[in-house]
């Protein structure tokens, strides 16, 4: 009698196909966001630092006399006064219509009939004011200087350091970077919580098949090199994933920031460090999903027997 050969079916250990599971993708969405939060973060740090480098020596003196003549008068003294002294590295004198451009975009402005532009801003009076740059990092001497020098050429001028109105969204905005950069820390913490879960559950899927494998003379450290491969290839992929979409999101965010070309927003910009770091995160990340999968396969490994 001749008994009929069953084909076996042969199983692999751990399965071939890419992004096979929840892993990856889980993986995929942390790296988007990470990458995303890191961008931001690196954003803002660099638009808050271009504030404060932009006002730590600034300040805007605002003539208000009553005589539109003798403010003007005053405005051009004080500038050429000013342009003169060692500790002023520049003086400029605020043009009318560029005021009125400013307070056009806050209150909205519209042209009059013959174009002479909006009639209601064109009848305020408004300050003369002179911008005004120290040299150095000293601000007290310069101050007191400036102060002299505005009693003598614009009696009753006031002075306003810039630092008094931009320095508190200054500090908000690095306050917004540093969360940025806790959740960057974060989705670490939850990437790597992802791998060590990850690896566990592959120990218990195939806990009769370990067994085995110590049997026949396989130390833990050969059992772990075959887990914590495929646990690092599931991971790349996962992260070459994410990374992706996060490059196709900031190039699209980047095209659209050209466009702004003033005001607080186009202060912020990632700069070649901040591309350096996004690149080498997805590296990062690599390297510590392998070293945290063989930590996490050793540990548990050595508890089996």
């Amino acid at each position: 009698m001749i008994i009929p050969r069953v084909p076996v079916q042969h199983r692999r250990l751990l399965p071939d196909r890419r992004l096979s599971g929840p892993t990856p993708w889980v993986i995929a969405i942390l790296m988007l966001l990470t990458l995303l939060a890191a961008a931001a973060g690196v954003g803002l740090a660099r638009s808050a630092n271009a504030i404060g480098a932009a006002i730590a020596g600034r300040v805007t003196v605002q003539i208000v006399t009553a005589n539109p003549v003798t403010r003007a008068e005053q405005a051009a003294a004080l500038r050429r006064a000013a342009a003169g002294q060692a500790f002023v590295r520049s003086a400029r004198a605020v043009e009318p219509a560029e005021l009125r451009a400013t307070l056009g975009q806050w209150f909205g402005s519209t042209e009059s009939a013959d174009g002479g532009g909006d009639p209601v801003l064109n009848s305020l009076p408004l300050p003369a004011l002179v911008d005004i740059d120290f040299v150095g990092e000293d601000r007290a001497a310069p101050m007191r200087q400036l102060r002299a020098l505005v009693a003598r050429e614009a009696p009753g001028a006031r002075i306003i350091p810039h630092a008094e109105w931009l320095e508190p969204v200054a500090r908000l905005i690095r306050s917004l970077a540093w969360v940025a950069g806790a959740l960057v820390l974060l989705m670490t913490a939850a990437s790597a919580a992802v791998v060590i879960m990850t690896a566990r559950a592959a120990l218990g899927t195939h806990y009769a098949t370990i067994e085995m494998l110590h049997m026949i003379g396989a130390t833990d450290r050969q059992i772990a090199r075959l887990f914590q491969r495929r646990i690092a290839i599931d991971t790349a992929y996962g992260i070459a994933l994410g990374s992706a979409v996060a490059a196709a999101i900031l190039l699209l965010i980047g095209w659209e920031w050209s466009g702004v070309t003033a005001g607080l927003a186009a202060t912020a910009s990632l700069g070649p460090w901040g591309w350096a770091l996004l690149l080498a995160l997805p590296l990062l990340a690599i390297a510590l999903a392998a070293l945290t999968a063989r930590q996490t396969l050793l540990a548990a490994l050595q508890k089996i027997l």
